[in-house]
This record gives C-alpha cells, structure tokens and sequence, in this order.
C-alpha cells in the first residue's frame, strides 16, 4: 500500500460539544480537512463515513451527516464498526485503482448519548443481556483476566495511568487536564472489580477527518506533496465470547500487530520509532504495553492517549492523527526526534474485541 495523506483535521475536542449539532461539528471537520490538503470538495471522488447510529441517536445517521461531510452526489460509503475501520476502508477504495482522491470521516458527541445504555442493548440477548453486561463490566473482566495473565500489579497500572496523564497534559490537541495521583487512582471508585473510576479514560466529544491520495493523483498533482504515507493496515476480530483466554491472551492484538508491520516489509528486528494504543483503561495499557516489550518500540502513546481525548468511536482516529504528525515532524511538545515509522490503534467491540492497526511512514524529500 502506498497512499499518501495529503491533509487532516480535528474538530476542537470537548467533553461535550453544546455549540454545535452534530451536522455542523462533520461539516467544520471535512471542511477544514479539504482546506488543510488545499483541494475542494469537487475534487474529491470518494468519501467514507465512520458512523454509528446508536451513538449517533438516530436511525440511518448518514441520511443527515453524508451532504455535510462532502459527500453529496459523490460516491459515498459508510462503516459501523469505528472511525479506524472507516480508514482502512477508504484506504482499500484508494488502493484498488478505482478512486484518487478520497475523504474519510468519523465523529463523536456521546455527551448526548447513553453509551453504556447502548453497550448493554448490544449484548447478547438471552445471557449477557438479561446480566447486565455493559462496556464497565466487560473492561472489568478485562482487567482480572490480564492482570492475571500478565502479572499486572494494581499499584503499577496505576503509574502508568499516572504517566499517561501526564503525557496528554503537554499534548496541545487534547484536553490538557490536570493528571491525577497515584492515591488518587488507587483511592477511586470500584467500577467493576478490579477496574477503580480513576483507571477509566473519560470519553470526549470530537470528530477527525483525513484527505487521501493516490500515487496516480501526486504524480499529476507534483504541487501536492503529501504530509505522510499511509503504508499498510491490518485488522482482525477476536471471538465474541468473554471467556479468560480471549480475554487475557491478546492474540488478535498480536497478530493483528504482526501483520501490519509485516504488510509494511519490517522484520521482527526493525525498530517502530511510535505506537499509539487506543487503551479505555489502564489495565488495558498496561496488558498492551507488556506485549509490546517483545518488540523493539521507542515511544508508547507520546500524545497521553485516550488521557489526551477519547471521542470514543473514533478514538482511532485521533491516534492516526498523532501517528501522521510525529512522521511528519509536527507533532510540537509530544514528537519524538526523528520519528520515521509509527503505528496507530484502534479497537472496538466488548473488552476490545477487534483491533486496527495503521502503519504511516515520513515522506523523504
């Protein structure tokens, strides 16, 4: 794969947008991407949308959000599954020789939305429904599966939630709020055991947007040079069942890690200069950063990570947004010197189910 990202944008992240409808926040967003790649909206010939409609709080979401996010009387197409499937779905349309400029799109304001409401209308209906299961819980049993798989310590998850925090709080394009202490992760609220509240990242209200282009477009467009190169993308989904071994042996993450850096030619040997995890909680962090300790990583969520803002279905997203501007130098307080290679994440379902991995790479002049 080589399609090169031209332009990018975020909407101002919030933990709850109240100045805008939905509507409006996807158009700001595409706009201000189609600015960014300084193209306009004619030009375009695809655009994907990253959508849910329950989180939406409505039916048929793309019936209301497809003109505002550029796509009227274009060739549009929308996924359900998280803002990072969307890219990996506009970056396969760009790839086949179909399509050569495209726009990808995926927004947030679960501020308006009971999540957890639609996390338990999501279960299964004849066991884990009538249980109670909801996205708490599912982390929780999370949580007791790779703390015993892993051998994670409840003081040291707590240190690295601690050190998470502090992370976002340099991060110019998150929330920059004040990051807790470790008694105070350790002293909050059992939300599902041995999830405490403070091992929790808030979800944020946001939406990002990504302009996509072939090799065929840049080479007739030399005035467009692009600001990083998508290079490669895997995904994968686990089994949908909560029992330990799918809980606590991160198999997907693993092949679904292994796949992506394979698809981009590295060897097991090659360094990956970034990674950014989507992690909800800092169990999960903490269970992914321990896998990672098998391969040779430089730096783990520079930005702070979901700390820095979580706009929950497209959460991913914002890691992409992160992965392009440390390959591009642009990445301000939070960039790592000479950052070449990074990897975004991105995950959904209960207890991370399935996981997306980006793979961007620095354009060398």
């Amino acid at each position: 794969m080589d399609i090169g990202v031209i332009g990018w944008a975020m909407h101002p992240p919030a933990d709850a947008i109240r100045n805008a409808r939905l509507e409006e926040i996807a158009f700001r967003t595409a706009r201000a991407a189609l600015d960014d790649a300084d193209i306009e909206r004619r030009q375009l010939d695809s655009v994907t949308l990253g959508a849910c409609d329950e989180l939406d709080g409505r039916s048929i979401s793309s019936m209301l959000l497809a003109a505002p996010s550029g796509a009227y009387l274009k060739d549009e197409i929308r996924v359900t599954d998280s803002g990072m499937t969307a890219l990996a779905l506009s970056a396969m349309r760009v790839a086949s020789g179909r399509f050569d400029l495209a726009l990808v799109i995926s927004w947030n304001q679960t501020s308006v939305v009971p999540v957890e409401d639609v996390m338990r209308m999501r279960a299964e209906p004849f066991f884990l429904r009538p249980v109670g299961m909801n996205a708490t819980i599912a982390d929780g049993l999370f949580a007791g599966a790779v703390g015993r798989e892993h051998g994670l310590d409840e003081a040291a998850v707590a240190d690295l939630t601690v050190e998470r925090q502090r992370r976002a709080q340099a991060n110019p394009r998150g929330l920059r709020r004040a990051p807790a202490t470790r008694e105070q992760v350790l002293a909050s609220a059992v939300r599902a055991w041995p999830l405490r509240a403070g091992h929790q990242a808030p979800i944020t209200d946001g939406a990002f947007a990504f302009v996509l282009a072939s090799p065929r477009w840049l080479k007739a467009n030399p005035a467009h040079r692009p600001i990083a190169r998508l290079r490669a993308m895997s995904w994968s989904i686990d089994s949908y069942r909560l029992d330990a071994h799918r809980l606590g042996a991160l198999d997907v993450f693993a092949h679904s890690l292994s796949d992506v850096l394979a698809r981009s030619g590295r060897g097991a040997s090659d360094p990956i200069d970034v990674i950014e995890l989507e992690a909800q909680t800092g169990y999960h962090d903490a269970a992914f950063t321990r896998k990672l300790a098998e391969r040779p990583v430089r730096a783990i969520s520079p930005s702070g990570g979901t700390w820095a803002q979580n706009p929950l279905f497209c959460t991913g997203l914002a890691n992409a947004a992160e992965a392009v501007l440390q390959v591009a130098g642009r990445a301000g307080p939070t960039q790592v010197p000479g950052a070449r290679f990074a990897l975004a994440h991105g995950c959904h379902g209960f207890a991370q189910q399935a996981h997306v991995f980006a793979a961007f790479e620095r354009v060398e002049s």
